[in-house]
């Protein structure tokens, strides 16, 4: 069965705006909160979250910006493949802390991140922009040498 990539573009697309706005909320609250709020909140040093946080943002701006600039379209897929691992690490922290249950939401946002990745990778890449013809400064009007 062969995905159309239209509505496979579409489908990423929704899915891409999706997970931005999770993780510019995500990073954006670990960076805003207090330091004694965001120690209590995780059992991971602040230092750590906070890296993290943002990572989250530029993985959130790698989703959308590319595509909606038309440049460096590669990166798009790349922004997925790094939130994949922020949510690998998120799921274990989670596994080990507060249990399965718990766990679901982040394997759950990686395994979009993931689609995400091999979406914009291999089924329906996005196209950069066309980039103009540059004429050769010096050239000759056609007859004269």
């Amino acid at each position: 069965m062969r995905l159309d990539p239209k509505n496979a573009s579409f489908t990423l697309w929704a899915n891409q705006a999706l997970l931005a706005s999770l993780f510019l909320f995500a990073g954006g609250f670990k960076l805003m909160i207090s330091t004694e709020t965001l120690a209590h909140v995780a059992p991971l040093p602040v230092p750590l979250l906070r890296f993290v946080a943002v990572c989250e943002l530029a993985g959130a701006l790698g989703l959308v910006l590319p595509g909606l600039f038309r440049t460096w379209t590669a990166l798009t897929p790349l922004a997925a493949t790094g939130l994949v691992a922020i949510m690998i690490g998120a799921t274990i922290v989670t596994l080990i802390t507060l249990g399965v249950g718990a766990a679901v939401l982040p394997l759950m946002t990686g395994i979009l991140a993931a689609l995400v990745a091999y979406g914009r990778w291999r089924i329906a890449p996005i196209p950069a922009a066309a980039r103009p013809r540059r004429r050769p400064e010096h050239q000759a009007p056609a007859g004269v040498q």
